[in-house]
């Protein structure tokens, strides 16, 4: 009757007494994904049809197999579909057919997909608001380009940094929270750069989602205090963004210093105690001073400048808006930042972050302004001339700078000086006939003005957005689960207690449902080493504390471990 849509809410999850379920141990995580709102706001923006599977079913699938690294549906095929369904208290798994058709249901309307995630955001915003001081909220904001191998569509091209290539892709700007943990993110078919995208779609968010900001009558009391603060790297570098958010928002921003500086006496540099994102604290040469920035009056404003001084004598400038933080604080949460390059790193490699679900197309808006490929090819030819022309000026400094020239080859050095001149002179002349055409032709185009041949359609991004959400729910629940492992490790490298979950998610579990009792307990198999079991029952216990009920039952989650 379920399978035919008739039983009103789905196949009842029912649990039986199971031995050795292949991954049992992902239902530690259970806990973890429902704290880290797995299921919050799920039925008040998506519903699907009557019939076996539930929206909870789905949603609980999807977060065991991001956790046990099955990245794509397709990868089900390869799964035993009723070990998956013992830990789902149904008899099986959707099939990769019938689990496409529920997320393509679930997709169906991109504003719910965008309504459910940024309701996950405003909550793991007030979470951390919570655990910081007025003003302390920061978020860290990076782009990370996802290149596209298709041939469906003819993308714009991006600058791949990791591949020193320019490739067909899209660029997704992820904010963060201050540790790295992901809050959202934002995808953009047509990049127009970091600064842009700033002011436009991320600083207008994070206005308007971040809980417990300073009220304006705190903001006047005190000149220095910032609502929040943001940190990016070199692309996000403008003085006149960080006049604007300081002076009209007094949103404090932080990045390094672009451009050539000079370098400070080293010993204005004093050794300074600095706490880093996981806790460690190392000691770092620090200098700091103010500085006037902009090269223009009306984008003039005074900056901090920190310097940090390494070991080689090199000095790395970070500039910010936030004069309530101490050096240190400025130059740990700069550096800091690269546990988002981390998180973008892990995820691409561990849970296959750049994947696409599915190879739906949409129209791109015709008003959508993009770089013109005539101006691209002008430029490119521009800059192909202008090596050249380095090149011969080069060749003709050094022979100005020759002395030693023999009188027999006199005539002939100058000869060639000569024939080098020319040729410098001739290839000036034509650089600047590019010039004068590329400046003629318009940088950006709207797309309805594009050639035919250069026209493109968009990927459909509602599927990859909500499985993303997906696996950043996922991520945040092995985070705490990793958390509390380390407490009993005494490990300060996450990456060995990440490893130590994730061997947990895959290992066997024995299932002991006690109706009379109310309680389904989870009998996790040993691991391999002693540490390891300690570690594991510590984790139990603090599990079992939550008293969290499985979704769809009255059992209370019990975990123990196999003697």
């Amino acid at each position: 009757m379920a399978s035919m849509g008739r039983l009103p809410g789905g196949a009842p999850v029912r649990f039986e007494i199971c031995e050795d379920v292949s991954g049992g141990g992902v239902l530690a995580a259970l806990p973890a994904l429902m704290a880290c709102g797995l299921l919050r706001h799920s039925s008040k923006y998506f519903q699907m049809p009557e019939g076996y599977y539930t929206l909870v079913n789905v949603f609980v699938l999807l977060g065991f197999m991001a956790l046990n690294r099955i990245n794509t549906i397709e990868q089900l095929r390869r799964c035993a579909p009723g070990e998956w369904g013992k830990l789902l208290g149904l008899d099986r798994c959707p099939g990769v057919e019938t689990l496409r058709r529920k997320l393509k249901h679930i997709t169906s309307n991109d504003g719910d997909v965008q309504d459910w995630s940024a309701e996950l955001a405003k909550d793991w915003m007030e979470a951390e608001s919570l655990e910081h001081s007025t003003g302390g909220l920061l978020y860290l904001v990076d782009g990370h380009v996802r290149v596209y191998h298709g041939s469906k569509t003819k993308l714009p091209k991006h600058h791949v940094a990791r591949q020193r290539l320019c490739l067909r892709a899209t660029t997704d700007y992820w904010v963060n929270q201050g540790d790295g943990t992901p809050v959202f993110k934002i995808n953009q078919v047509v990049d127009p750069g970091m600064i842009e995208v700033l002011r436009t779609q991320i600083v207008p968010r994070l206005e308007r989602d971040i809980p417990n900001q300073p009220t304006p009558e705190q903001l006047a009391a005190d000149p220095l205090l910032p609502r929040f603060t943001i940190i990016f790297d070199r692309e996000g570098y403008s003085p006149a963004l960080f006049k604007e958010l300081w002076e009209d928002k007094r949103i404090a921003c932080q990045t390094y210093r672009k451009g050539a500086y000079e370098d400070w006496p080293e010993d204005q540099f004093i050794p300074t105690p600095v706490r880093l994102n996981n806790g460690q604290t190392v000691t770092w040469k620090l200098a700091e001073r103010g500085l006037l920035l902009g090269a223009a009056k009306a984008e003039q404003s005074w900056v901090r400048e920190v310097r940090k001084l390494s070991d080689r004598g090199h000095q790395s400038s970070v500039l910010g808006t936030n004069f309530k933080l101490e050096t240190a604080a400025v130059a740990g949460r700069q550096f800091g930042r690269w546990s988002q390059e981390n998180f973008f790193r892990y995820a691409s490699q561990s849970m296959d972050l750049d994947r696409l679900i599915d190879y739906q197309l949409t129209e791109v808006p015709d008003t959508t302004k993009v770089v013109s490929p005539q101006w691209r090819q002008l430029d490119g030819e521009v800059r192909k001339e202008a090596a050249k022309l380095a090149t011969l000026k080069a060749r003709f400094g050094s022979m100005t700078l020759k002395e030693d020239i023999e009188e027999g080859n006199v005539e002939d050095f100058l000869e060639s000086k000569n024939a080098l001149k020319s040729a410098i002179e001739q290839k000036q002349a034509m650089l600047e006939k590019l010039k004068h055409e590329r400046h003629a032709q318009p940088r950006k185009v709207a797309v309805n003005e594009l050639p035919e041949a250069e026209r493109f359609t968009a990927l459909n991004n509602r599927s990859k957005h909500f499985v993303d959400t997906i696996k950043i729910v996922s991520y945040r629940a092995e985070t705490a689960l990793a958390q509390i492992l380390a407490e009993t490790m005494h490990i300060h490298h996450r990456d060995e207690a990440r490893g130590l979950a994730r061997q947990i998610f895959a290992n066997e579990a024995n299932l002991r449902p006690d109706p009379a009792t109310g309680t389904l307990t989870v009998e996790i198999h040993s691991l391999s080493t002693p540490r390891d079991n300690a570690a594991l029952e510590h984790l139990c216990a603090e599990l079992t504390e939550t008293e969290t009920i499985y979704p769809g039952t009255d059992l209370r989650l019990v975990y123990q471990t196999v003697s």
